[in-house]
């Protein structure tokens, strides 16, 4: 690039790329790689004047397609989601930055299309996508991109996968709206940018006589499903794509996924490997907080020790995980569930979950984790409520299992043993490795003199954790109210399970 002549050249020959376009990449050319902001590339582009942020898409857009690919393959400008844009070079072995900020998932909402042929219906529309981008915000484990940036993007036969190449994104959330006399139906896919496949689809239907109940129910729901369903999509991708990587994002999600099939051996394997994250980004909150949890619930399944000072170091995780968090709701919520269950320091690890919940309600570990903690050191009407709003919203969520089998629990406290039976065998069903799941089956029968059905699961809880004992199970409960794991205890004596 010749700035003085105002001309760029590829091979040898002239690039045509317009006088703010060369303006943008001569700004980006004299970050050497650094990410410039969009009001900065706006101030290059546009001086003292006030112009929509989409002129800005455009044009980087235009100067990609001018620029071509990298030797590698990629675009000469990337996007760091919410941030702006930086110019990057092809990787070797001495740069690894481009490598890091790719980690991240991102996330773009594009305009719901509206079907019904009324422009009035648009403000519907777009006060639906507006409230879904600020609550998917609130997730810190993936980037949403401002709805400046996707909402250039408002033809409805846009190809979702140039979204995807254009704003940098490998996820997108798009939709329609229909309206029939006075019903209005919502349809929202998010889809999996690089390919184009679906990932999920559902539809809402409703009146518009309670039109903005119904926005804020759709906000809700396509939150606290959308978050999980990317999450679980990063650990598949994590697997099929780089399965011997060590980049930490990739053994957070390695764990994550041992982590989840409530097993032992899993739980040990998925604890070496934070570890093993831990002493390359000791201060990194995402593995703190998942050594934590693993420990945590190691130590509250009564499973073998991993090393002599399990409670210790878990604590310790946990408050470094606190300390580096930034404020991240799932971050701090699995801290909180260490200091709670392990710690002991109940107040502490409250007031925390409540921090959480305020901060991303559409979060269901979160919710989950504050109904854990309310059964064993809050109301139990609260955490009922927290269980159930949680069972509504994402029945097939990978935590589901825990929020159904905290429903038993609750009853087991409130000394409905028969209710208890419903809720622990639908969180048997769901994941058939949760011990705790187990303990409501075997005590509640015990309480009902169902004593052939709860030996049964006594039988079958020996086999998934083989030297289980009373006394280890109690060991790893909160002791705040002690009552609130008596009925369990006394259940699981009248079933024959050995004191030590």
């Amino acid at each position: 690039m010749d700035v003085g002549c105002g001309l760029l050249q590829r091979n040898g020959k002239s690039v045509a790329i317009g006088q703010r376009g060369l303006a943008l990449l001569q700004a980006l050319l004299e970050a050497d790689g650094g990410v410039i902001s969009k009001a900065v590339l706006m101030e290059r582009g546009w001086p003292d004047t006030i112009v929509e942020e989409g002129n800005l898409t455009v044009q980087i857009a235009a100067l990609r397609k001018s620029l071509g690919p990298t030797p590698d393959g990629r675009d000469w400008i990337a996007t760091v989601p919410r941030v702006g844009y930086r110019l990057v070079r092809p990787i070797d072995g001495s740069r690894k930055t481009d490598v890091a900020l790719s980690v991240t998932p991102a996330l773009a909402v594009l305009p719901f299309a509206n079907l019904s042929g009324i422009a009035e219906q648009d403000y519907f529309s777009e006060g639906v996508v507006d409230d879904i981008i600020t609550a998917l915000s609130r997730f810190k484990s993936f980037a949403v991109i401002a709805r400046n940036s996707s909402f250039v993007f408002r033809d409805p036969a846009v190809d979702v996968r140039e979204v995807a190449k254009e704003l940098g994104v490998r996820y997108v959330l798009e939709g329609s709206v229909r309206r029939s006399g006075n019903k209005l139906r919502i349809t929202a896919r998010l889809v999996e940018g690089g390919d184009g496949v679906h990932l999920w689809a559902q539809s809402f239907d409703g009146e518009l006589d309670n039109v903005f109940e119904f926005q804020d129910d759709i906000t809700e729901r396509v939150a606290t499903i959308v978050g999980p369903l990317i999450q679980r999509a990063e650990i598949d991708r994590s697997r099929g794509e780089r399965p011997g990587s060590i980049a930490t994002y990739d053994i957070y999600l390695r764990a994550l996924s041992k982590i989840l099939t409530e097993s032992a051996s899993d739980n040990a394997e998925a604890f070496a490997l934070l570890t093993e994250g831990l002493t390359l980004e000791p201060d990194n909150a995402l593995l703190n907080a998942h050594a934590a949890w693993a420990l945590e619930h190691r130590i509250t399944m009564g499973w073998t020790p991993i090393g002599p000072k399990d409670r210790e170091e878990c604590f310790m995780l946990a408050r470094r995980g606190l300390e580096n968090s930034a404020g991240d709701p799932a971050v701090t919520a699995h801290c909180a569930m260490a200091l709670v269950q392990v710690a002991r320091e109940y107040d502490w690890g409250m007031a925390v979950l409540d921090e959480a919940v305020e901060a991303n309600p559409h979060n269901l570990m979160v919710v989950t984790a504050a109904g854990v903690a309310n059964l064993h050191c809050g109301s139990v009407e609260i955490a009922l409520s927290l269980f159930h709003r949680a069972n509504r919203l994402s029945p097939r969520d990978p935590l589901a299992h825990i929020s159904l089998c905290g429903t038993a629990h609750a009853q087991m406290i409130l000394g409905n043993y028969s209710e208890v039976l419903v809720w622990a065998a639908r969180a048997l069903a769901i994941n058939p490795n949760f011990d705790a799941s187990f303990w409501m089956l075997i005590a509640a029968n015990a309480h009902l003199g169902r004593l052939d059905q709860a030996r049964h699961f006594l039988n079958e809880l020996k086999k998934a954790s083989p030297g289980i004992t009373i006394a280890r199970i109690e060991a790893g409960q909160p002791a705040k109210d002690p009552s609130r794991i008596l009925a369990i205890l006394e259940g699981l004596r009248i079933a024959g399970l050995e004191e030590d």
